[in-house]
């Protein structure tokens, strides 16, 4: 019943899910926290795709202390290339999904935010 379910998700849900994703590109994760904050108790759906795009940013925030911390020893590096990457190539993905009404969810997040 996907398909059914992503034709009855109104446009400014889909915008706002989809700008979710875009803030956390674009400013870690302060953009999702306070789109999520404003909008969680008015749509499910943004609500859901918030904590998404929250979890995703809060991994990378890990991701890049870690990769910091561990640079020293020229390991980090990669770390830090892998998370840059992995920011950019999950955020479109998740931005496309959820303009489409899809719901995505991240392969590679801790699910902090329940």
């Amino acid at each position: 019943t996907e398909p059914a379910q992503s034709q009855e998700i109104p446009q400014d849900s889909k915008n706002l899910a989809m700008l979710c994703h875009l803030l956390g590109l674009l400013t870690n994760f302060l953009g999702p926290l306070i789109l999520w904050l404003v909008k969680k108790d008015d749509d499910a759906f943004v609500d859901e795709q918030g904590k998404e795009a929250l979890n995703f940013q809060i991994t990378l925030v890990l991701a890049y202390i870690v990769g910091t911390i561990t640079s020293f020893i020229c390991v980090g590096f990669i770390l830090l290339a892998v998370a840059g990457i992995a920011d950019i190539v999950f955020s479109i993905m998740a931005c496309v999904a959820a303009s489409k009404g899809e719901h995505y969810r991240y392969p590679v997040a801790i699910r902090l935010v329940k």
